[in-house]
């Protein structure tokens, strides 16, 4: 993955940087203090990079999308907003509605962002993708709440997501 061998992850990342809403998830903090955007931008990566060192017959776009928009609430859950009490419960129906206003998901997408939080949200996961994002947004989670820096490739497709848009027209 170092070398971008496979494009379908910065396709799908300047894809969905074209809108506004997506980089806007910079400005609400996940977990220590990392942001949404690098939360979601790591848990695609290191779910990309997953599927591909285990040999995992799966859809890459559909994983690598749904782990970027699996935290797309928008929203500083740390406030001290009662709407936001039951965050950890609610945040994946607020994300996919969000994402389904904005862009057409497919149904593994639709299951990643729904069902990332299992067990927490009793609902089982139906796709190998959303299994695998659903554990490695767990890891990167931990990492975050130790204060763990990403690795310089996570770091790189976050430098590029701060470019208003990929090329210079």
């Amino acid at each position: 993955m170092g070398n971008y061998k496979s494009r379908i992850l910065m396709d799908c990342l300047e894809n969905l940087s074209q809108n506004e809403s997506f980089t806007d998830m910079q400005e609400y903090i996940q977990h220590g203090r990392t942001n949404c955007l690098l939360h979601s931008i790591a848990v695609a990566y290191f779910s990309y990079s997953a599927a591909t060192f285990l040999h995992l017959k799966l859809n890459q776009k559909s994983l690598i999308r749904g782990a970027l928009l699996h935290d797309f609430f928008l929203y500083d859950w740390h406030d001290p907003d009662a709407t936001h009490k039951l965050h950890g419960f609610t945040h994946p129906k607020t994300a996919f509605e969000n994402a389904l206003h904005i862009w057409e998901l497919n149904d593994i997408e639709k299951d990643i962002i729904l069902k990332h939080m299992f067990p927490l949200v009793p609902a089982l996961p139906r796709y190998k993708e959303s299994i695998l994002v659903c554990v490695i947004d767990k890891i990167c989670s931990m990492a975050e709440i130790l204060f763990l820096p990403y690795c310089k490739e996570v770091r790189i497709l976050y430098f590029f997501t701060q470019i208003k848009y990929f090329n210079c027209d």
